[in-house]
């Protein structure tokens, strides 16, 4: 029987600022991966993001981004691998003591935008990412896109790895992402996400901007929190692939 996990950025909030619809998402996801305070979230809304996520049975996971609030990490930074090291052990240490003062327990770390990007494209920032995963917690799942230096180095490291498949971006011929700056970048219809998220289950492909096929693993899919088609998105994910008889539950 096939299983899916559905991930979901969330806890991006911070101070008075609200974004996306945790409260409402939680329930259809299974995984959430929890802003660390670098782009997005403080230690209040990481709490209380943890909280929500611990009572709906919703796995765990770190968002570590890059220090950039006003750019919601999604920018580039220059900064040096050991930088990356650093700041990526500072965020997983910090969910790791909310998840334990609540009495539960991180399960995965998936970085969030730009970082995600770097260490997907550039080899030494993915070996320091998966350096910092390996040193605060070897047994963290680590979540990335098939094809990466990230899920590659985290593979050799010895890291059980998910691979990540989008239901709400596009994709271009080499199996990455569109880049947000171009008008086609995202997916707004639920019927097509759909469409995307099942070719991916069903075939291993998706289908490029390019009307071409690009080999693909989904093991788990993410549906951004932030985004306005959210929660229609994961209601119908959720319900279609259930009905299909796949089983949706977090990897551990």
């Amino acid at each position: 029987m096939t299983q899916i996990d559905l991930n979901c950025d969330l806890g991006e909030s911070f101070g008075h600022y609200v974004i996306g619809y945790d409260e409402q998402v939680l329930p259809l996801i299974t995984s959430a991966n929890v802003a660390c305070g670098f782009h997005a979230g403080d230690f209040s809304v990481m709490h209380q993001t943890v909280e929500r996520a611990r009572k709906n049975g919703v796995a765990i996971g770190a968002h570590p981004g890059l220090p950039d609030l006003k750019g919601f990490g999604r920018r580039e930074m220059k900064v040096s691998p050991t930088e990356v090291y650093d700041m990526v052990v500072y965020q997983i240490g910090a969910l790791q003591a909310m998840t334990a003062a609540q009495g539960t327990r991180m399960n995965h770390v998936k970085p969030h935008g730009a970082l995600y990007h770097m260490a997907s494209d550039q080899q030494k920032i993915a070996e320091a990412v998966v350096q910092a995963v390996v040193d605060v917690n070897p047994d963290l799942l680590l979540f990335g896109m098939d094809g990466t230096f990230l899920t590659e180095v985290g593979e050799k490291a010895g890291l059980h790895v998910i691979y990540e498949a989008y239901a709400d971006r596009t994709y271009q011929t080499d199996g990455s992402l569109t880049p947000r700056s171009r008008p086609d970048a995202l997916i707004t219809d639920s019927d097509q996400a759909l469409a995307q998220v099942l070719e991916m289950i069903q075939y291993g492909t998706v289908t490029t901007t390019t009307r071409e096929k690009a080999k693909v693993r989904a093991e788990t899919i993410c549906v951004h929190g932030d985004g306005t088609a959210a929660l229609a998105f994961a209601e119908t994910i959720r319900r279609e692939l259930q009905d299909r008889g796949i089983t949706i539950k977090a990897w551990q």
